[in-house]
């Protein structure tokens, strides 16, 4: 038997988002700039598909207000 947290983990590593930078980085906080070019997102209106784990979500929560965010 899996333990409930091994068990959504399972069940969120199977899952993907589908992440797209709308709002330019320019005159963000540079940390959060960092975080951006962190997660693979170089230009404006650019996608990559990431795991949808703690860490991504982490990511997004920080700098959600320049992404469109869509789960797969």
């Amino acid at each position: 038997m899996i333990p409930a947290k091994q068990e959504m983990e399972v069940k969120m590593a199977d899952k993907k988002l589908r992440i797209t930078l709308v709002k330019s980085p320019i005159s963000a906080v540079p940390k959060h700039r960092r975080t951006v070019e962190a997660m693979g997102l170089t230009k404006m209106h650019k996608t990559v598909e990431l795991p949808d784990n703690a860490a991504t979500r982490g990511q997004i929560q920080q700098i959600g207000y320049m992404l469109k965010v869509e789960e797969i």
